[in-house]
């Protein structure tokens, strides 16, 4: 398992359009095939900065999967106009901490 984290800077003033939208935009990445679960998280801190969680079978699954499909047309068309800086995107795997 693959844990993608994108923390996502929201312009001010549009936090519920932006709310709403990924509302619409999770059943898009929910149908990709490697794809385990997500959350969001809203910041208590920092006005409008989220933290995007994507658990995926693997990382091709999200960039060449999920990156290179039609859904990811709409995905960006709903979502990206919203940020500001544009994210960074990293992938993580899990520390065997038993050894």
């Amino acid at each position: 398992m693959i844990l993608e984290a994108a923390p996502l800077q929201v312009k001010a003033g549009q936090f519920d359009a932006f709310e709403a939208a990924f509302r619409e935009a999770q059943a898009i990445i929910a149908s990709m095939p490697g794809y385990q679960s997500h959350e969001l998280q809203r910041c208590l801190e920092r006005e409008g900065q989220y933290l995007l969680l994507v658990r995926w079978d693997s990382v091709a699954s999200h960039e060449e999967g999920f990156r290179k499909s039609a859904g990811y047309q709409d995905w960006k068309r709903l979502l990206h106009h919203f940020y500001d800086p544009f994210p960074t995107v990293l992938h993580y795997e899990a520390v065997d901490l038993r050894r």
